[in-house]
């Protein structure tokens, strides 16, 4: 039988910095996917990681 949904879920994380800024190195908006515990950590995740379209480290925040 199949097990319960569970805590963890996957979530998207996004550049904040693509879609404001018309200086990018390329088209496009970064997106990495990751998994968080839904119990301990309810609000938005923010991590900071590499944007190859900024060249740079920026903020990537959860999306919907």
């Amino acid at each position: 039988m199949a097990k319960s949904k569970g805590a963890r879920l996957i979530i998207t994380l996004e550049c904040t910095e693509c879609r404001t800024n018309p200086n990018k190195r390329a088209a496009g908006v970064s997106r990495y996917t990751t998994t968080k515990n839904r119990r301990n950590t309810t609000g938005r995740l923010e991590l900071k990681k590499y944007c190859p379209y900024c060249n740079k480290h920026t903020l990537h925040r959860e999306t919907k």
